[in-house]
């Protein structure tokens, strides 16, 4: 049976088929947190952002697709997100076993650009034939191609919704404009939340956010209006407020390996402060299956309110 939270959450996609629904539903009733509106979802699409060597030859058995399907089910993912090939190798063995993202464009690190861009990789029809929960898809807001990568997102969000298919966004500033440290600003963060739940995202995910603000504009309003960003969970706080007063499911991105006690932290920061959830890649098939599982489990625990 629904739960209120879901029933909550879903009650939000005021203008989403039963389709979009049933699949937003899906995704909150599978693994370890199913029904309770929290997510924590494993993304491998590093080997085509990074390189394989940089992203598995810390743990050899990630060069298998395959792995990454069976690391997911054995941790109680809500759903696994990953490019084209990565889902095809998997997809018939696993097939109805947990919830699929298919990631619908992607970029390389063969190319360094201070405006990135991201290629179409993928479609629609691909993420139906494969039996995908969802589509994902990253923009870059700030970059100089940032407009074009709206376009296509909104394209990509009107066909895959009308097929029934919820989208989530990966939505990461980046661009000459920016600093490297403004990438993780809050009011940059806050603001890339806001600009992908306009775009119509059923799920964002972004990078947690840093106390920096970048945008001299911004700096006033927020020092004005006094708005709390001295802590994590009161940055979380504002980035999830941000995306409709909380109206859309939220998440935040693992980003780069790091220890396991500042993984925690980082779970305790986004729970505290309102968040959905974590899409958590690196931290996770970097590591040892085993200790994968348990790492993936303890966040959920945390997400659950037992730590």
């Amino acid at each position: 049976m629904m739960s209120d939270r879901v029933k909550e959450i879903l009650s939000w996609y005021e203008a989403d088929n039963p389709g979009v629904l049933a699949n937003l539903r899906r995704i909150m009733g599978t693994g370890r947190l199913a029904d309770t509106g929290k997510f924590v979802i494993l993304p491998v699409d590093q080997g085509w952002e990074h390189g394989p060597a940089r992203s598995f030859a810390p743990n050899p058995p990630g060069y298998n697709p395959q792995y990454h399907f069976e690391l997911a089910l054995e941790a109680g993912c809500n759903a696994y997100a990953a490019p084209l090939g990565f889902i095809e190798a998997g997809a018939r063995t696993f097939a109805g076993e947990l919830p699929l993202i298919l990631k619908v464009n992607n970029n390389n690190s063969l190319y360094a650009s201070k405006n990135p861009m991201q290629a179409i990789t993928a479609s629609v029809e691909s993420a139906l034939r494969l039996g995908c929960a969802a589509i994902g898809f990253t923009i870059y807001p700030g970059s100089i191609h940032a407009q074009t990568m709206y376009e296509q997102l909104q394209a990509f969000i009107e066909e895959g919704k009308s097929a029934g298919l919820p989208a989530v966004v990966w939505s990461y500033p980046r661009g000459e404009q920016l600093s490297k440290e403004g990438e993780t600003a809050v009011d940059v963060a806050a603001y890339a939340a806001h600009i992908a739940a306009q775009l119509g995202a059923n799920i964002i995910k972004v990078k947690l956010p840093s106390d920096h603000v970048e945008l001299e504009a911004a700096r006033k309003v927020y020092e004005q209006e006094n708005i709390p960003i001295a802590t994590q969970a009161d940055r979380v706080r504002h980035v999830v407020q941000s995306a409709f007063d909380g109206r859309r499911i939220v998440i935040f991105s693992g980003g780069a390996k790091k220890g396991a006690d500042q993984v925690y932290e980082d779970a305790r920061a986004i729970r505290d402060g309102g968040g959905f959830g974590s899409i958590i890649g690196r931290n996770s098939f970097q590591r040892p299956k085993d200790e994968a599982v348990k790492m993936l489990g303890r966040i959920m625990d945390i997400y659950l309110g037992k730590e």
